[in-house]
């Protein structure tokens, strides 16, 4: 009887009985928005801790020159005294222009020549082993040097805060859109299997174990859910994909930075809805069958 239920599967479980071509849809869109969720959600911890990795990898020193010094030479001298510091990669004085440059998007064109700005040399940490805020001001202090030492520890500390919110919400994101697409799926199975009640009902009364039967009902919706998760999978990578090579090295926008590797995370989505399915489907089975004895 097992093996006649094998080789007679098409006509025992037809293919549109219950609606499955509806199934398919619904499987494949909610996998398309589990998908995207799942890769927002890395590209949004990729950028937030990467905003808060910038800031400890970075410290500003604001120089003031002497009387019978100026300014560019007071800030070149504090570069080459932070640039001997252990723990500093790299210390350059920022220039007049480049301060400008920052500049310019907020205060405008028309009032930057006439505009007084602080003397600032940019001193680039070594990641591995930083050189901390202290050791920078007494290595300027002993060079004779009169400068203020910023290390961005006083809103650092909300970048991070921040950093993790947005983590922890782009994950409560998807985890929602994932939840919604299991309960989907095994609602939508247990559906499609309430359609097909005789069916069950009639290899039951033919002698096919509930074993058997259920493990019938299991392929079939296990293959189908796969196959439809296979496609909402697919689709959003050849949308993330197309962001990607559209926004170059940084993605759509550096904001919310993507990379190609974020793409793998989406082979386990046909996994993860194939199994819902072939779990729905077995307990659904089963149910049916212990509820006729």
């Amino acid at each position: 009887m097992i093996g006649l239920m094998r080789n007679a599967q098409p006509e025992l479980l037809p293919r549109e009985a219950g609606g499955e071509r509806w199934l398919v849809v619904v499987i494949a869109v909610l996998c398309f928005l589990a998908s995207i969720a799942a890769v927002g959600a890395l590209a949004a911890d990729r950028a937030a801790h990467g905003w808060a990795s910038h800031l400890r990898a970075e410290a500003t020193v604001q120089v003031r020159p002497r009387v019978d010094e100026t300014g560019p030479a007071a800030a070149a001298r504090a570069a080459e005294t932070l640039a001997g510091v252990k723990g500093v990669a790299e210390a350059q004085a920022m220039d007049r222009k480049a301060a400008e440059a920052l500049l310019r998007p907020w205060v405008g064109e028309a009032v930057l020549p006439d505009l007084p700005l602080p003397y600032l040399v940019v001193v680039r940490l070594d990641p591995e082993a930083p050189a901390s805020a202290p050791s920078l001001s007494r290595a300027l202090a002993e060079a004779g040097l009169d400068a203020s030492v910023d290390d961005h520890s006083l809103w650092r500390g909300e970048v991070e805060r921040s950093a993790g919110l947005i983590t922890a919400l782009a994950g409560a994101a998807f985890l929602l859109i994932a939840a919604a697409t299991a309960a989907a799926i095994a609602y939508a199975t247990r559906a499609g299997m309430a359609a097909q009640a005789a069916v069950i009902e009639t290899l039951s009364l033919n002698g096919a174990s509930d074993g058997a039967i259920a493990a019938l009902f299991q392929q079939r919706f296990g293959v189908l859910a796969a196959t439809a998760g296979a496609a909402g999978a697919g689709l959003a990578a050849l949308m993330l994909a197309a962001l990607r090579l559209i926004g170059g090295e940084g993605g759509l926008t550096p904001a919310l930075p993507l990379a190609f590797g974020d793409l793998l995370a989406l082979i386990a989505c046909p996994l993860l809805a194939g199994a819902v399915a072939v779990l729905a489907a077995r307990l659904t089975a089963l149910a049916k069958l212990g509820g006729r004895r």
